[in-house]
């Protein structure tokens, strides 16, 4: 019983901890040395030799011009923004028309920015209560040089055959010439950039490079297409990094959630993820710990998440494969400009490396090569995901993170998305309010596993009874332990007791509520969903009930913003819990044991509302409704054990099938057996 009690303690322990930590009250400011920054006029293996060496290598300084190596150059265009999709994201539809806008820049034909479309206020907004505005889902990323990073910029354009190690052109600084935009007789539009590399000097051509990117009305996806083509009279090895997904704002203000993501697909179709944080990449000792890579595994894409948002990049493979096999590196990067950690500067970057690929002089057949991608920029919202067959297909949804604490994600994933399932049909079906989802969602859960919860608290009762006659056991034989054992199982077995069953059922229903609690944090539906008309008007964010100017509390660095009363409500049910939970067993006969349930019950109603203050209200919602839920079943079971136990003393038995459903007298059990 004793080992038991330990490790159900530790065990809470280590889940209050984790709730701390994710909580983000404790915002410690970690100073470190800059991140590792490419060298954008280096070759790939040149790259790989700094990081190993553990340095942070210094940008060169920038010509004017692109600054190529000697032998070729590419001519800067006029600098250029085009715009696709949503030209105000205010004003568009979201269910007819684009779903975001989109800005390129010409320098490196990259994503600049991406800002989702609020039209009729069905789309996703930056949750100012104030001034509400569309959401900007990624922007560039800037570095500890001054410099910037854009998703889906090329930067080293390598061609092999050229010196030891290959030339390589940075053509992420390089201002591509921009035809503008072009709309499609379906409602697409595309925006197309061009780069050519030629002989210095001469100013004859060598590479020709076209990149164009296509969205379409009432879709997340946008198609990005680079061609390479050998303009020269002889054949040309080529290879080009290019920068992946990144970007995300830190959605989540709490604790931030942003991270790197690859799937990969093994040999038999199984398709798993690689997940690295800004933790992990922040203490990356070389190249080796920030590569996305999985033995045996094939790539199917590359991402950057956070909390809500995911932007999926996927090479589209050649033939009828699931993977693409030309995508030979990625590697995960932490940013930080000021040399500092929690700053809100942070964010975290991708790179990838494109196959050497060998191009046929101009004129043949294989003079060009393609390079397709497929790049997802939306919700993570895995009904979403379940509708579209290629998301499906392609596993979208292990984007979708849960806490799943000191239980296997193999558990929690499936119950969590079990519960999304039936919160998002509860909410179309009734009431149409996610708060009263919520609850009544509790209490189904709470009506659901009460036999098993009443067998549990029957069981602690008896074990509470049988306290002192436990207690005189443990004197009497201190000395013998096995025989102690012996007596001590002949007692709960006289009585009906047994330690075990006062703890397998909180233990058989602590992945349910888990996987509550995790649907509950992590569900897009609940991002900016209202419960009430005044008070907690987005259940993703804390209730604040009274908002003003920030108080930071000394030492802690608590950030307190506002009179949150959900956490103070929360309190007051954890106190009724604990007042009307079973004492545990010996706590009458041992001082100890009733001392430490007294720290308990002070500690559990203050502990929580410190912990979740800042919490998401939809998640300090579900667990003030599933304490005072709680405290309801705790009172018809304590009211259970009462009568039960008034039964008993008059000399009644409980009523069953046997009985025939009357109550009869109990029969005295004779002294000894003959």
């Amino acid at each position: 019983m004793k080992r038991v009690l330990i490790v159900t303690i530790i065990g809470f322990c280590l889940f209050c901890g984790l709730l701390v930590v994710e909580s983000g009250l404790f915002d410690a400011s970690i100073r470190r040395c800059g991140p590792c920054v490419l060298l954008q006029s280096t070759t790939g293996e040149e790259q790989v030799q700094a990081d190993d060496a553990n340095e942070a290598p210094v940008e060169k300084e920038q010509p004017a011009k692109l600054g190529a190596p000697p032998g070729f150059r590419a001519d800067d265009a006029e600098p250029a923004i085009v715009i696709l999709g949503a030209e105000d994201p205010n004003s568009e539809d979201p269910e007819t028309g684009y779903k975001f806008r989109l800005e390129l820049s010409s320098k490196g034909a990259a994503m600049q920015k991406a800002t989702f479309t609020n039209g009729n206020g069905n789309g996703f907004d930056d949750r100012d209560p104030k001034n509400p505005k569309p959401l900007v889902v990624f922007s560039p990323v800037r570095t500890q040089n001054a410099g910037e990073i854009m998703a889906m910029a090329n930067t080293s354009f390598v061609l092999a055959d050229y010196g030891e190690k290959g030339l390589a052109l940075p053509l992420d600084r390089l201002l591509w010439k921009s035809a503008g935009a072009e709309k499609g007789e379906d409602g697409s539009q595309l925006a197309s950039f061009e780069a050519i590399i030629k002989v210095e000097g001469t100013g004859e051509p060598v590479i020709r490079l076209v990149k164009t990117y296509e969205v379409r009305p009432g879709s997340f996806m946008v198609d990005c297409n680079i061609v390479v083509e050998n303009l020269s009279e002889k054949e040309e090895k080529v290879y080009f990094n290019m920068h992946g997904p990144g970007g995300f704002a830190r959605e989540e203000f709490r604790t931030d959630m942003r991270r790197i993501l690859a799937a990969f697909e093994d040999s038999k179709g199984e398709i798993s993820s690689l997940k690295l944080d800004g933790g992990k990449l922040r203490k990356a000792a070389n190249i080796e710990a920030r590569r996305l890579k999985k033995p045996g595994g094939e790539l199917l894409w590359v991402a950057a998440v956070n909390k809500y948002f995911a932007a999926i990049l996927v090479p589209q493979p050649d033939g009828s494969r699931s993977y693409c096999d030309w995508v030979t590196d990625r590697i995960a990067s932490f940013q930080d400009p000021d040399g500092q950690n929690d700053t809100g500067d942070e964010n975290l970057t991708s790179d990838l490396t494109v196959e050497a690929q060998t191009l046929a002089a101009k004129g043949q057949a294989d003079s060009s090569k393609a390079f397709r991608f497929g790049l997802y920029i939306g919700p993570k919202d895995k009904s979403l995901f379940d509708k579209n067959a290629m998301y499906k297909k392609l596993r979208f949804s292990e984007t979708i993170d849960f806490m799943g604490c000191c239980c296997p994600a193999s558990i929690i994933k499936p119950l969590a998305f079990g519960i999304l399932a039936i919160m998002k049909w509860m909410h179309g079906f009734w009431p149409h309010n996610y708060g009263i989802v919520i609850i009544v969602l509790v209490f189904l859960v709470r009506l659901i596993l009460h036999p098993i919860t009443k067998k549990s608290q029957v069981s602690m009762s008896k074990m509470q009874k049988l306290g002192p006659m436990a207690e005189e056991i443990k004197k009497k034989y201190a000395g013998n332990k096995a025989e102690m054992n012996k007596q001590m199982m002949t007692l709960y077995r006289e009585h009906g007791a047994s330690p075990i069953m006062g703890f397998l059922p909180m233990m058989l229903q602590m992945p349910i509520w888990i996987a509550l609690w995790s649907a509950v944090y992590a569900s897009i539906d609940l991002r900016g969903a209202r419960f009430l008309p005044v008070w907690i008007t987005d259940l993703s964010m804390p209730d604040a009930f009274v908002s003003f100017q920030t108080i930071t509390v000394p030492l802690l660095r608590w950030k307190i913003q506002s009179l949150n009363l959900l956490p103070i409500m929360m309190g007051l049910a954890f106190y009724l819990q604990q007042k009307l939970m079973p004492s545990q067993a010996g706590a009458s006969a041992n001082p100890q044991v009733a001392q430490q349930q007294k720290m308990m019950m002070i500690m559990m109603p203050l502990l929580f509302p410190l912990m979740l203050y800042n919490g998401p209200s939809g998640v300090n919602l579900y667990i003030m409704s599933s304490t005072f839920a709680g405290v309801l079943e705790q009172y018809v079971i304590r009211k259970h054990i009462r009568e039960k136990e008034e039964a008993e003393s008059q000399g009644l038995v409980a009523t069953t099938k046997k009985t025939g459903g009357k109550v009869k007298k109990k029969k005295p059990k004779p002294f000894f057996k003959t």
